[in-house]
């Protein structure tokens, strides 16, 4: 499986003795626009109530209670990427989804978020990262991870519009297509090897 930076990389699951990077990560913004990783956990109405502030102690309740929302990319000690990865029920908001509802009744695990620092943007820690979920799916006993990234019409696109990933990214790293409901949205899948 692909899944190489240009850089070294660290990957640590974000546990309550990381918050503080996860935070720094973010900023004060939560990422973007106050997200703080918890739109797919939430109805429209919840997330649009608790933008900012409220979303980011939501995330720290959530890391404090020792559940792990997934993981965090490091180079040179500094947190630079970070993946949310966690089994598809942990996310309702997918299962509301015209274009993103189950493919079937396997139990996955879906990445439904990457953040890359500004600063290391264009080196491959999003594939590092993908891989990287990938190991820790597997290191939790799960055999299928779903991806839900974009594939944009154009060469490029903003930044805040990839926070799926590009599919590229996830082709790279081993994962095939297995439904497309939307042009740009095409759900992938990997097979963890048992």
């Amino acid at each position: 499986m692909a899944g190489s930076s240009k850089i070294a990389l660290e990957f640590h699951p974000l546990t309550d003795d990381r918050w503080n990077d996860y935070a720094a990560l973010f900023g004060k913004r939560g990422a973007c626009g106050g997200c703080w990783c918890m739109w797919w956990r939430q109805t429209a109405k919840e997330y649009e109530a608790s933008k900012g502030d409220r979303n980011r102690r939501k995330m720290k309740k959530l890391v404090g209670s020792g559940e792990v929302p997934g993981i965090i990319a490091y180079h040179d000690g500094e947190p630079v990427g970070w993946c949310a990865v966690a089994p598809r029920s942990e996310y309702p908001r997918l299962s509301r989804s015209r274009i993103l509802k189950p493919v079937d009744d396997r139990p996955v695990w879906s990445i439904v978020c990457l953040f890359v620092a500004k600063s290391h943007r264009s080196m491959g820690v999003s594939s590092a990262l993908i891989g990287a979920a990938v190991e820790f799916v597997r290191e939790r006993g799960g055999s299928t991870v779903e991806a839900y990234p974009v594939e944009p019409k154009k060469d490029r696109m903003p930044d805040v519009f990839a926070f799926h990933g590009l599919a590229v990214s996830y082709s790279r790293a081993g994962f095939t297509e297995v439904v497309r409901r939307s042009e740009t949205r095409p759900v992938m899948r990997y097979d963890i090897e048992t």
